[in-house]
């Protein structure tokens, strides 16, 4: 369906996708990371200790493959065939392993004048200290990310304001975003009032020390002066 939209736009705009919208910016928020699992004990045949699946999924639920070509996961060399392509929903890769490292994630779009977008994941299979306290035996590594759109071509506005639902049921992910962002607005609360009484107290101690310093003026001036009329009594 997707496949058959894109050759349509393109059919319908040219290879210029229709020219740049100028002014217009679109956001496409999304999630990206891994899940994990611990085996439980080291594999012997191959001495792997997890199985993982590192992702890209959309932040709401919509089809990415409306406006995404397809979506490219470059493992560890040590992989067989180490650069994955999904070019369809789910976009996500399943392996087992023992070790932690960096993917590299580049999406692709439908329309051919929008460059590709490049992500840095660490992949993570190892519980925190907390985590282990708790008992949580899956491990999650993932965060919220946007796909901005700036000037985009009139076909890529098209295809990203074309949504349809990913699924029919909820849409989860497995962090709770929001509680992340009352946190983190909380957060930046505590510091901006933090640094404003800091601001204050800093405010309030350089004016003792504009005090001190007019007061210590003040009786170097009356000894100048006493000094002077001495001075002159002298004479």
């Amino acid at each position: 369906m997707a496949a058959l939209l894109q050759k349509s736009k393109m059919a319908e705009f040219g290879p210029d996708s229709g020219g740049r919208v100028k002014g217009i910016s679109i956001i496409k928020p999304i999630v990206f990371g891994n899940i994990a699992r611990y085996f439980g004990k080291k594999r012997e045949e191959d001495g792997h200790t997890h199985q993982w699946t590192v992702y890209v999924k959309p932040f709401r639920n919509e089809d990415m493959s409306v406006y995404v070509k397809k979506i490219q996961f470059k493992l560890h060399e040590s992989y067989t065939s180490p650069l994955r392509v999904l070019t369809k929903p789910p976009y996500e890769v399943t392996e087992t392993g023992w070790g932690e490292f960096e993917v590299v994630i580049k999406v692709f779009f439908n329309d051919p004048n929008e460059r590709p977008v490049t992500l840095y994941h660490l992949l993570k299979l190892f519980q925190s200290e907390t985590n282990l306290m708790l008992g949580k035996k899956t491990v999650v590594s993932e965060q919220y990310d946007e796909l901005i759109f700036q000037d985009p071509t009139q076909m890529m506005q098209q295809l990203l304001t074309t949504t349809r639902q990913l699924t029919l049921g909820p849409h989860k992910h497995e962090t709770d975003f929001d509680e992340v962002e009352r946190k983190t607005v909380n957060s930046i609360q505590s510091a901006k009032k933090k640094i404003r009484f800091e601001i204050t107290e800093l405010n309030e101690r350089l004016k003792q020390s504009k005090d001190a310093i007019q007061q210590f003026k003040d009786e170097i001036k009356k000894l100048e002066e006493q000094e002077q009329d001495r001075e002159e009594m002298s004479l």
